[in-house]
């Protein structure tokens, strides 16, 4: 099954009190493995770079300036979405951004129902633990060591691989594995020479063995496995 991991970095906390989105960052799974695709752009907002929003990603008013506006990378980035399920960590705030936009560039908004969210997950999994991104990748042992400030790509890939451990870990590939090695075996197994066939060997006591063993016995006295003493 195909589904598209992702994350965005946008001015504010609120589309519909004028907060834009300036960066998304898509990873594309396929049976909840990582194909190597991804789907990056920033988008001029269009507005100036709070203060606040900048100490989170680092995106300037004059690093975006020059960036496309959202509705004319749109086209690429549905296409990359396709019909997937959409994955994110506290999934509604992202949502609210992406279909804002769209709606705003006149797009059909993007089914909810498509919608899964790691936070919901983490907290059913994990209640009452932390449950930020960096709480998640140190729980599951994920390397975010380069992660300095939020990018949208960077952090969509690192939930990629908490979303994976979420989900059961990555023995979920095991089956193609075992398929694999069986199938490996079996062939090893049939290409193998033929071994000889050795008869069986019997391993029984001699006259004198059993002579020695009788005598040792009569030693004993009031055996447990001998008739009562009298």
């Amino acid at each position: 099954m195909r589904e598209i991991v992702f994350d965005t970095e946008t001015t504010g906390f609120s589309f519909a009190d004028g907060d834009r989105l300036v960066e998304i960052g898509c990873v594309e799974l396929f049976n909840r493995v990582e194909t190597g695709r991804t789907f990056h752009a920033y988008f001029c907002p269009e507005r100036v770079m709070p203060p606040g929003a900048f100490a989170v990603h680092g995106l300037s008013d004059a690093f975006l300036a020059d960036k496309p506006l959202f509705a004319h990378g749109v086209a690429d980035l549905l296409e990359f979405l396709g019909d997937a399920p959409l994955i994110a960590h506290n999934a509604t705030f992202d949502f609210g951004f992406l279909n804002g936009e769209l709606e705003r560039c006149g797009q059909p908004c993007i089914d909810l129902a498509r919608m899964v969210d790691t936070l919901v997950m983490a907290r059913t999994r994990h209640p009452g633990a932390k449950h930020s991104l960096d709480a998640l990748c140190s729980r599951y042992g994920v390397d975010r060591s380069h992660r300095v400030l939020h990018g949208a790509l960077l952090d969509a890939q690192l939930l990629a691989q908490v979303y994976v451990e979420l989900t059961g870990g990555r023995q979920i590939g095991l089956g193609l594995v075992a398929e694999a090695v069986s199938e490996a075996s079996t062939i090893a197994i049939a290409a193998a020479a033929p071994r000889p066939v050795r008869p069986p060997r019997h391993f029984t006591a001699t006259q004198a063995e059993l002579q020695r063993h009788a005598a040792f016995l009569s030693k004993i006295a009031d055996p447990l496995w001998g008739p009562p003493a009298s």
